[in-house]
């Protein structure tokens, strides 16, 4: 199942939590309150409430813990992209001209686009088509490797190994942006929210309570946690982004 969220920024859902967990625990609380009247004012003993908190918190700690462990191999992957990089950058200054020159710029760009891309506002079809651009640059190096191999370059063992590692780098860097939370399991944990919000309503009615203060606070804090749960899930948008400073670096290096 494709990630249905992936359009919608985490704040915006998150905000959509905190008001149907709002309309959940009015409506739990009438619930309450009608299931008071009809017990004759004795309060209605239930273990309902206590096992969905339980359950939600379970449910945040797993989508946080996989989602920050994501965060991190997306991060991880940056640096092993730049160090890909500057590896067969440094192999491409060895060979001889016009290969030298012509490789170098090719690579220069490569980096460029990279950094160009994680600063843009997140697009689809723009991402989609500096895919392409990537692809074309691909080949283009393998092209001109070719050539230097041809004319018997010295370095052919780490001039192969270094396009092989930036290429393979750029699959995995590719994977990590691609992988996320499964739909079904935030879409668990939106509910679990929401029921439990009832839940806690129909507790408080049943009993005649109404500990607004206490309520806000939970339905903000669980709303907190589900923003940045979902924001570290969203690597091409939101406020928690990865940080390119080592492709930046590595840039700065090449143009000079």
């Amino acid at each position: 199942m494709a990630y249905i969220f992936d359009d919608v920024d985490a704040w915006a859902i998150a905000s959509t939590v905190a008001f149907a967990m709002t309309l959940g625990w009015l409506a739990g609380r009438r619930r309450g309150r009608r299931l008071r009247a009809e017990l004759n004012g004795k309060p209605a003993v239930s273990k309902f409430v206590d096992a969905s908190l339980a359950l939600l918190g379970l449910l945040l700690a797993f989508t946080f813990s996989t989602a920050l462990g994501k965060h991190d191999q997306r991060r991880i992957m940056v640096v092993t992209d730049s160090n890909a990089i500057g590896d067969f950058y440094t192999c491409a200054s060895l060979l001889k001209e016009p290969e030298r020159t012509k490789l170098r710029s090719v690579i220069r760009d490569y980096a460029a686009l990279r950094v160009d891309l994680s600063t843009r506002v997140y697009d689809a079809h723009a991402f989609e088509h500096a895919l392409g651009q990537f692809q074309q640059m691909h080949n283009q190096m393998v092209e001109l490797v070719s050539k230097a191999l041809a004319d018997g370059t010295p370095i052919a063992a780490p001039l192969t190994n270094t396009l092989n590692a930036a290429t393979s780098s750029h699959a995995e860097r590719l994977a990590a942006i691609r992988d996320r939370l499964p739909t079904s399991i935030v879409l668990l944990l939106l509910l679990s929210a929401v029921i439990s919000a009832v839940l806690v309503g129909r507790e408080q009615g049943a009993a005649d309570e109404a500990d607004i203060a206490g309520t806000v606070c939970f339905i903000v804090l669980i709303s907190f946690a589900i923003f940045v749960t979902l924001d570290l899930n969203q690597p091409n948008r939101g406020f928690i982004a990865v940080d390119q400073e080592p492709i930046q670096r590595l840039l700065s290096t090449m143009s000079q």
